[in-house]
């Protein structure tokens, strides 16, 4: 089943007088469960591409529907909302609350959606730091942890509110190889359990190697659409 589809996606950005294209017409279907990496080199608009599938920026031309809702049809705020319950986001810098523990952070992304109990929301949090290997290390604070550790508890909090898509910005750029192996089997795993759809921006050969879709960007255009079988162990 289809999760999102875009049609003529455009993005040109204005300076002063100049028009510089970003995407230059971009058609793509992107099913439920997929694991699919978006690589090219610097300012070829994969950046750009992913801000649009998020909802952090709008085309300047084309569609975009997202799990039957059409983009474009909707307010910033009703944006925000699909953002809020839909989508999760890893970063490379992680983007933790420093003053917040492990367990904290985690929390604090679900406490957000305001429709579980207390118990609810700590049976879910205990159980996503389980999953992605931080079990007794809940109380540590960012500081406390390493660059593994801190992109783990970055997975759990894009997890824990069970969206339909994670998107991943250069989720391995700050790690060593192999942590960012370790990393990746834990994203992979969570796809396959889950049925989450990930799509990982990255200039990383071994994301890459681990995904089981490829879309190359060049220049604002996709120039490679390539899919292929990709597992991890248990």
């Amino acid at each position: 089943m289809s999760l999102l589809e875009l049609e003529g996606i455009k993005k040109i950005y204005q300076q002063g007088e100049i028009e510089v294209p970003a995407l230059r017409g971009i058609d793509l279907t992107v099913e439920e469960g997929e694991f699919t990496t978006i690589f090219g080199p610097s300012g070829s608009g994969k950046t750009t591409l992913l801000n649009m599938i998020g909802c952090l920026d709008k085309p300047t031309e084309g569609r975009i529907n997202f799990a039957g809702k059409q983009l474009s049809e909707l307010s910033s705020r009703e944006l925000a909302m699909i953002r809020r319950y839909n989508i999760g986001f890893v970063f490379q810098s992680y983007n933790l609350i420093p003053v917040l523990t492990a367990y904290e952070n985690v929390e604090f992304a679900i406490q957000l959606l305001s429709d579980k109990s207390k118990q609810e929301i700590r049976e879910k949090v205990l159980d996503i730091l389980k999953r992605v290997g931080l079990e007794g290390l809940e109380s540590r604070k960012p500081s406390e942890l390493s660059g593994g550790q801190k992109q783990r508890v970055a997975i759990a909090r894009a997890l824990v509110k069970e969206p339909k898509l994670v998107l991943a910005d250069e989720p391995t750029a700050n790690l060593d190889s192999e942590t960012g192996v370790e990393v990746l089997k834990i994203m992979l795993k969570m796809n396959q359990q889950l049925n989450t759809t990930f799509i990982f921006s990255t200039h990383d050969p071994q994301v890459m190697d681990y995904a089981g879709r490829l879309l190359e960007v060049k220049d604002g255009k996709i120039t490679r659409d390539e899919r292929r079988d990709r597992g991890v162990s248990n």
